[in-house]
């Protein structure tokens, strides 16, 4: 149902370009308005002063967003060699300074390349991974020394887009392709541990998420814009937003139907999850192989009791 009562709200993604200073919450209630409904969450948060993609779900396209923030993603960023700082970016206090004017490009360019690729990272400990029930970041803030475990994760792309030199520090721009779970601040710290000189990051504008990208996505003032205008909020279709995420199982209506009943449907060609789309095309499932067959792990579409599939239809089956 709509926060007011309403009937449920129309469902898909919508992609906004992030502005600095809001958090992902911030955007998250902005939208919420604009939408009329509460049943509005994101995928992957964006710290404050990151901007850029973020994918929000609205209606049943929230169901969508587990799928959504596992996938890989793309940064542009900024990192300053030179300093480090408490966060691990630009919004923490200097922790200590050195001279990073002797760090030369081959240097920098082979201290990149041993970042890049399979590695273990360290996550930035003003993170929100929880340590003992709690937020890393709200042990950090209450004093506390906090080093969480390395982890593995993936730098597919570790591009050096420039290089500018002023007096002790040197910033230097770059482009990252990584995989989920990766802190783009981590990678700067550790850039500038290697290079002995310390680093932090100054900028992070977030380009790709999966198959979503800035092309897709709309400001909030031109989404305000257009719902002053009287119109609806213009989101991607659930079919359309499901497809850009996940692989396509493409089922005829009755297997939709079975589907929508929690129903598993024969399947044999299936390797791994999918969207499972019927004709309209229509967004029925989120399916998972299993002996040969499709089984609903996500329904978007529920069948009614007057849908309800005749003797012939496939059983539901159990584990």
């Amino acid at each position: 149902m709509g926060r007011r009562g309403g009937p449920e709200p129309v469902p898909g993604l919508v992609v906004v370009d992030k502005p600095a200073g809001w958090t992902s919450h911030d955007v998250v209630a902005r939208v919420r308005r604009l939408a009329s409904t509460s049943k509005v969450g994101h995928a992957g948060t964006l710290d404050p002063m990151a901007t850029g993609v973020l994918v929000l779900g609205i209606g049943r396209a929230t169901k969508l967003l587990t799928y959504v923030v596992g996938h890989d993603k793309s940064y542009d960023a900024t990192i300053r060699l030179g300093q480090s700082t408490v966060t691990d970016d630009a919004e923490g206090d200097v922790t200590s300074e050195a001279d990073a004017s002797a760090v030369t490009d081959e240097a920098l360019r082979a201290a990149v390349a041993d970042l890049t690729g399979d590695i273990q990272q360290r996550p930035s400990a003003v993170s929100a991974i929880k340590v003992d029930g709690r937020r890393s970041y709200a042990r950090v803030r209450g004093g506390e020394d906090v080093e969480l475990p390395p982890r593995p994760v993936t730098v597919s792309r570790f591009d050096v887009r420039a290089v500018r030199r002023s007096g002790p520090v040197v910033d230097v721009d770059v482009t990252v392709d990584v995989s989920s779970g990766t802190y783009v601040r981590a990678l700067a710290r550790d850039l500038g541990a290697a290079l002995g000189v310390g680093g932090h990051l100054t900028a992070l504008r977030r380009t790709r998420v999966g198959g979503i990208d800035l092309a897709m996505a709309r400001t909030l003032e031109d989404l305000g814009a257009v719902v002053e205008g009287g119109e609806t909020m213009p989101r991607i279709p659930l079919a359309d937003a499901a497809s850009a995420t996940l692989p396509v199982l493409e089922v005829s209506d009755r297997d939709a139907t079975a589907l929508g009943f929690g129903q598993w449907i024969d399947a044999p060609g299936l390797d791994g999850t999918a969207v499972a789309i019927a004709p309209g095309p229509r967004a029925v499932a989120i399916v998972e192989p299993k002996a040969g067959r499709a089984k609903p792990a996500v329904v978007f579409e529920v069948a009614s009791a007057s849908s309800a599939p005749g003797p012939s239809a496939p059983p539901a089956a159990a584990e």
